[in-house]
């Protein structure tokens, strides 16, 4: 089975893919190893500040050396230049806050997993068209489950999963299940900015836990 395949399951399987970044390297390392104790096998770091590739080139390592079975995406892909330089650093997959066509270009020479961030049916439209598989529903807040429940059989091929202000709640995890996703995308309401600054990975590790198994209850499994 490729690479594309496997997570295009274990996203699913999981049901939540966490994602942060943070500009401290030992700190976005911890949490890492906080996350994948908890369960997580895949996360998705975020391209959003300075040191984002030099901790992403830290993260491969660490999962190369340590965390066995766990699969690194990079987020927030916006053009050719930063998809380019992520699957040089060892990305598994890629994913957009939008329409990258240029980021699609760069997954597909490489067999890679791209998810692209759409926000209305006509972007969905095209993301299938260029091959997507997978698509991200962002920002998901404003968008919210009545969306998903709306859109979904226009496209059975398709696999959701909001990002954005989904909550830790049973009631909002619940809600966006019932709609069709596969998966909820978890930023700051799992991984706060409060608990990245304290370094309570222990916080990290318990939260992403109850997560995990909210997910699981809302599932029914």
């Amino acid at each position: 089975m490729s690479t594309k395949q496997e997570i295009l399951e274990l996203i699913p399987q999981q049901g939540i893919l966490p994602l942060y970044f943070y500009k401290d390297t030992e700190v976005t390392l911890e949490v890492l190893r906080a996350l994948y104790r908890a369960g997580v096998k895949t996360v998705e770091y975020t391209n959003r500040g300075e040191a984002a590739l030099q901790n992403f080139k830290a993260m491969r390592q660490l999962i190369d050396t340590e965390l066995k079975g766990m699969y690194l995406g990079v987020g927030t892909i916006k053009n050719r230049e930063a998809a380019q330089a992520f699957v040089d650093a060892g990305a598994d997959y890629l994913i957009s806050p939008g329409l990258v066509e240029d980021a699609v270009t760069v997954a597909d020479k490489n067999n890679m997993l791209w998810v692209p961030g759409c926000m209305t049916p006509t972007e969905i439209i095209k993301a299938e068209q260029l091959g997507a598989k997978f698509v991200k529903l962002f920002p998901g807040n404003l968008l919210g489950p009545d969306f998903m429940s709306a859109v979904k059989e226009l496209f059975p091929g398709l696999l959701f999963m909001p990002t954005g202000g989904v909550d830790t709640t049973k009631e909002n995890i619940g809600a966006w299940f019932k709609a069709g996703v596969c998966a909820v995308g978890m930023g700051s309401k799992l991984i706060s900015k409060a608990l990245l600054e304290s370094k309570d990975y222990a916080k990290i590790e318990s939260l992403t836990k109850e997560v995990l198994a909210t997910i699981k209850e809302v599932r029914g499994k």
